[in-house]
């Protein structure tokens, strides 16, 4: 087996990863506030953090997997000022905040499901855990922190090497927090904001200091710390938390634990810290702010199955940044396509599909599964995504065991089945048809589309070209494209 190298953001360097706890693996990562339906910039946070657990379960590691709902605390600017992005929401839409919540939670678990990502150990809600929030501020608070009129801050300069993740190691390196009246230092952060006099919030609790709801930061300190132990292995989250979200976590987690610097990076409460990088997209789209923004289900509106989405995140590293356009989704749906022809092909050769060994593929399995001839696509598809979750480098090497010919079709399916429990795909239970661009909006159905090319195949096959080009071309007015060079029958494509 090859050794398991991961970048660590608060290092910054490569690093060999070895778990805290022998055979097992704990996994953080930051979820979604649920105020509005998670963009597709969003979703990318967690195709990564999928790639990173499935590549530690291949190694035959017990995942311990938390992703969090924060449901109350995340503030507008992600700092100390402006409205809480659930109590805004509330009020816009006059509703219940337990029924935003609700609703936006459900959504973003039908983007999870709808990318094959899969479902973490726990879903740890926020105020689940108001107790247990309340438990940890009163630890720390007197050595730690200090009160305001508008709740209790923490100060940054009671803890070491506070800002090291960010590499914010000036005022000027955190500014995008806002001055709020008294803070002894301008990166203080607020542990827990009372609810300001003749104000009524929808969600808030009593409190040593005073009525209010929790810092965004506290959550998951807390619920990383409760559900997983510190230190943990791995904390994960987009770029974006890098500045200020993550480096309050690690300073709550030094307070909490009594932990000295962070040149022991276990003193952060998590030994490696990972970070996404964005994705890019020129038009604006991407802004919830700008009320129509690009989400999953606007992808699959216009036809396009999601796996295409997912496909386009494995092929750029997740710490680079990828750049969405249309042309290029198309692009991704197509590599996936060719691949779900070679996996056609090589089903039609096959009595069953291979199964699983129990507990699901691990490196070692398959390497014990397949024989000599493989063995060497195996190594070098570990080696890439070993190679910190390099999945560019792996769909390469799945695509060359996918253009095999005439080797044990047994083997390729349990070698094929083997990398595409890293990668995600459904490569052996897609089917092509599903991919298939057809936008929700089209009205000619997919029975239609088959029956009329039917006809035209039977009128080419007649030499009845006056039927058959007549026929494209009512195929054509109804958005239909035919690829009549498909290699394995005429395939189609509906436009947006």
């Amino acid at each position: 087996m090859t050794q398991l190298v991961l970048f660590n953001s608060l290092t910054r360097q490569l690093e060999p990863f070895s778990p805290v706890h022998e055979g097992e693996a704990r996994v953080y990562t930051c979820g979604p506030t649920v105020y509005n339906y998670p963009h597709i910039g969003n979703m990318r946070a967690y195709v990564f953090a999928d790639i990173l657990g499935r590549t530690l379960s291949a190694r035959g590691l017990k995942l311990t997997h938390v992703i969090n709902i924060t449901d109350v605390g995340h503030l507008t600017d992600d700092a100390d000022a402006g409205e809480d992005k659930m109590e805004k929401m509330a009020a816009q839409r006059a509703q219940s905040i337990w029924d935003i919540a609700r609703h936006y939670t459900e959504a973003y678990w039908a983007d999870v499901k709808a990318l094959n990502i899969r479902a973490p150990a726990h879903w740890s809600v926020a105020t689940d855990y108001i107790d247990d929030m309340l438990d940890f501020a009163k630890s720390i608070a007197a050595d730690h922190c200090y009160e305001l009129d508008s709740g209790l801050y923490f100060d940054v300069s009671t803890v070491a090497d506070y800002g090291r993740l960010a590499r914010a190691v000036t005022e000027e390196g955190e500014g995008r927090i806002e001055a709020v009246q008294g803070k002894r230092n301008a990166a203080d952060f607020a542990i827990w904001r009372k609810t300001p006099p003749g104000e009524t919030r929808q969600m808030e609790w009593d409190s040593p200091w005073g009525r209010g709801a929790p810092g965004w930061h506290l959550e998951c300190s807390v619920m990383s710390g409760k559900l997983l132990g510190f230190p943990f292995d791995i904390h994960t989250g987009g770029i974006d938390h890098r500045e200020i979200h993550h480096p309050n976590e690690i300073a709550q987690n030094q307070a909490f634990c009594g932990c000295g610097s962070l040149a022991e990076p276990a003193n952060s409460g998590a030994r490696v810290w990972m970070h996404n990088n964005f994705l890019v997209e020129r038009s604006g789209k991407m802004s919830k702010s700008s009320g129509e923004f690009l989400r999953l289900q606007l992808l699959i509106d216009k036809g396009f199955h999601p796996l295409a989405y997912r496909m386009m995140c494995l092929q750029a590293h997740y710490r680079s940044e990828l750049e969405f356009s249309w042309e290029g989704l198309e692009a991704a749906l197509t590599r996936l396509k060719r691949m779900l022809i070679a996996v056609e092909v090589l089903k039609a050769k096959l009595d069953a599909l291979p199964e699983a060994p129990q507990g699901g593929w691990t490196f070692a399995e398959a390497r014990g599964a397949v024989g000599g001839t493989f063995v060497p696509f195996l190594g070098r598809f570990e080696s890439a995504v070993e190679d910190d979750l390099n999945t560019p480098q792996a769909l390469t090497v799945l695509e060359e065991v996918l253009a095999q010919k005439k080797l044990d079709p047994v083997h390729k399916a349990q070698v094929i089945a083997a990398m595409d429990a890293v990668l995600g795909l459904d490569l052996l239970t897609l089917t092509r048809a599903e991919l298939r661009i057809r936008p929700q909006v089209a009205t000619i159905t997919a029975a239609d589309i088959e029956d009329m090319l039917a006809r035209r195949k039977a009128a080419r096959a007649d030499k009845d070209f006056a039927t058959s080009d007549a026929l494209r071309d009512e195929l054509i007015a109804q958005g239909v494209e035919v690829m009549d060079g498909d290699p394995l029958g005429w395939e189609w494509k509906l436009g947006s």
